[in-house]
């Protein structure tokens, strides 16, 4: 079989790191990046022995498929011109910058039977992959996703930008709808929110409670997960995975403290000994994005479904959507005006005095 001709588009952070990454990709051959940015083509030539275009439609006709780094708000156009050529598609999350626009490309490739990858690169991270039964029928989730100010993707916001990889994993776990969503955020340092929380409520019962930041001073990428098969905590940038498996009497609700001890406050070690074993995974660090890439070109070449495809991705961005829409209807004061709600809401002054005023009135 022949090598898969894949061109990469963006030659920032990101399409840099796949066009390296495709030379160890089996069954794959880069073989063209495009750019419209002179300084970001100039070095992925300096880079890459390969050709470099400013115009992703001028290597159309050069390649077989293509991985879609550009900024978000370009994915649709973009994905939009080479699912129309017959090209299969590998795209950066989030998929597309609206519902709307996923789910139309989600679309467009199943009709022309295309494989439509999306980029949610932990579905591939050890630590995910080896939660095994906890996450099936999973009840409750909590999940923190933070990093320092990035200084880019700053077309998007943090829920989009970051939270969007716990929305695309929490929903990995269940078919289920979404039923309620309540989120806040707030924009700091951008035109968007740099920090949000989310909680959302499925049909099944799940709940996932979500916290993202891009203005942290501490990284951090974990997540929390309670189900009937244990407890569950992942440590994505170990990577590492702590479980807890209950014993039969936890999971029949047959256990009962008073006929296990009289001396509950002493009781801890036994219980986690007895009823509450802690066993800890060793995981073997590896290449999520290679991992990515090689799903990728295996899906196209086999004709089999890729592990995130384009109604996955959109599934995504249709609760990311969901969330924003809550966060901009978060009101910050009991009597807000419209410039006190959503993430760009303005710091009301003198709020002390304002109460005081209130409760004399």
């Amino acid at each position: 079989m022949s090598s898969l001709r894949v061109a990469v588009i963006g030659a920032g952070h990101l399409g840099r790191i796949h066009s390296k990454l495709l030379a160890s990709v089996d069954g794959a051959k880069l073989v063209a990046i495009a750019d419209p940015i002179e300084p970001a083509r100039k070095q992925a030539a300096e880079m890459f022995d390969v050709d470099v275009y400013e115009d992703y439609r001028d290597c159309i006709d050069q390649i077989d498929a293509a991985v879609i780094a550009a900024p978000t708000d370009s994915h649709a156009e973009i994905a939009t011109d080479l699912l129309l050529a017959g090209k299969h598609l590998l795209v950066e999350k989030p998929l597309a910058i609206s519902a709307d626009e996923a789910n139309k490309l989600a679309m467009l490739a199943q009709s022309h039977r295309l494989t439509l990858q999306v980029g949610h690169v932990e579905r591939f991270n050890p630590a995910f992959t080896a939660l095994g039964d906890v996450a099936v029928e999973p009840k409750y989730v909590e999940a923190v996703r933070a990093s320092r100010f990035p200084g880019r993707c700053l077309d998007v916001g943090v829920v989009m930008d970051l939270m969007i990889h716990d929305i695309d994993l929490v929903c990995a776990m269940t078919d289920a709808n979404v039923t309620h969503i309540a989120a806040s955020g707030l924009a700091v340092v951008s035109d968007h929110e740099d920090l949000a929380e989310a909680r959302l409520e499925f049909e099944c019962g799940l709940v996932a409670n979500l916290k993202a930041s891009r203005i942290s001073p501490s990284p951090a990428r974990s997540m929390q997960v309670y189900g009937p098969g244990g407890f569950a905590d992942v440590d994505f940038s170990g990577p590492s995975l702590s479980r807890v498996c209950p014993s039969g009497d936890i999971v029949h609700r047959t256990f009962q403290l008073d006929a296990e001890t009289d001396q509950p406050l002493g009781y801890a070690d036994t219980l986690f000994e007895r009823h509450l074993a802690e066993a800890t995974s060793e995981l073997e660090p590896r290449n999520a994005i290679l991992e990515e890439l090689h799903d990728f070109v295996i899906s196209v070449q086999s004709g089999s479904m890729p592990t995130v495809d384009g109604f996955a991705g959109a599934r995504a961005v249709t609760v990311a959507e969901q969330i924003l829409d809550a966060i901009k209807q978060r009101q910050w004061y009991a009597d807000a005006s419209p410039l006190e709600s959503g993430a760009l809401a303005s710091v009301r002054s003198r709020i002390e005095e304002s109460s005081r005023l209130r409760r004399a009135a």
